[in-house]
């Protein structure tokens, strides 16, 4: 994975490090049980004290991100996700999950169909929930999905989904990192769909360091986008006073931003926008998550003969 660290920023270097592994590993370019660097190794690719990478990855482990392997190094810890992947009900589970894994996986179409018939004469799903804690960020997974499948999408809080009414009709889908904390609050015998998010490299594909003089504005009312936000640009060398942050729940957020070179900003977010602003649009999802939802969508909706 390839990492950007700013020495010129008020970020600290601890805290750029540290987000972008988390970043890392919810986008899935860091995998589960993957070695990374050795401090040392970190420390003198980036000029920077072994002490800064120290303390970045004892927060990390901390949080649970990683763990140390004594005499071994540091890897990425293996988030369970429990009931949620049952290997027992292979089959079922692909179905409920993704069929595009099924088909990869070399069943026959006319299994598949048969099994899933009768998966959907118990429930037939019509839309998806998004469990996630964080309302501000919940509503923009629902922005997203909606746009990107056309489906019907609702969202509920951690503790809401351990309510059945909350699931009758729905396919549960959950970001990777709330597989621990959904597997443990959904009922037994539920799936969940698990997103990754976009990765950082994915982001900033293609982007180009604006001139110095050129003022960006970050606008969200999810208060983490906007932390991100400001650790990544800096951290990929973007002039610090040349950044804007705007909270979203504020009221008259919106003044001024058409002075803005570039509107930085979420879904949700962009489609309240001034017309003429020049905006880019950050997206949470990973585009092969998305791409599951659709094909996931388009079979459910698909006739069964």
């Amino acid at each position: 994975m390839r990492l950007w660290l700013s020495k010129n920023s008020e970020v600290p270097l601890r805290e750029q490090l540290a987000t972008q592994i988390v970043l890392g590993i919810i986008s899935d370019d860091l995998k589960p049980g993957q070695k990374l660097p050795s401090t040392r190794e970190l420390a003198q690719r980036f000029g920077i004290h072994s002490n800064t990478v120290s303390a970045a990855y004892r927060d990390l482990a901390r949080r649970g991100w990683v763990e140390f392997r004594k005499g071994s190094g540091i890897y990425v810890r293996t988030l369970d996700a429990g009931p949620l992947m049952d290997a027992t009900l292979e089959l079922d589970q692909l179905i409920s999950t993704f069929f595009r894994v099924a088909r990869e996986k070399g069943f026959p179409l006319r299994e598949i169909q048969s099994r899933l018939k009768q998966w959907l004469a118990l429930q037939p799903p019509d839309h998806f929930l998004v469990i996630e804690p964080d309302e501000e960020l919940r509503n923009i997974l629902v922005a997203e999905i909606k746009d990107a499948t056309g489906f019907r999408v609702s969202g509920a809080g951690a503790y809401e989904c351990a309510d059945r009414s909350h699931l009758t009709g729905a396919v549960a889908v959950a970001l990777y990192n709330q597989a621990e904390r959904v597997r443990a609050l959904l009922p037994t015998d539920t799936s969940c769909l698990l997103l990754r998010l976009r990765s950082v490299p994915a982001m900033l594909a293609g982007e180009t360091v604006p001139p110095p003089d050129a003022l960006i504005t970050v606008v969200s009312r999810w208060p983490e986008f906007l932390k991100w936000g400001h650790t990544i640009l800096v951290a990929a060398g973007v002039d610090p006073d040349a950044l804007n942050f705007r909270d979203a729940r504020e009221r008259g957020w919106e003044k001024g931003l058409r002075l803005s070179a570039l509107v930085i900003t979420d879904a949700l977010t962009a489609t309240r926008l001034p017309a003429d602003c020049r905006v880019r649009v950050f997206r949470i999802i990973a585009d092969s998550s998305l791409t599951e939802l659709r094909d996931f969508k388009d079979f459910l909706t698909r006739p069964v003969s």
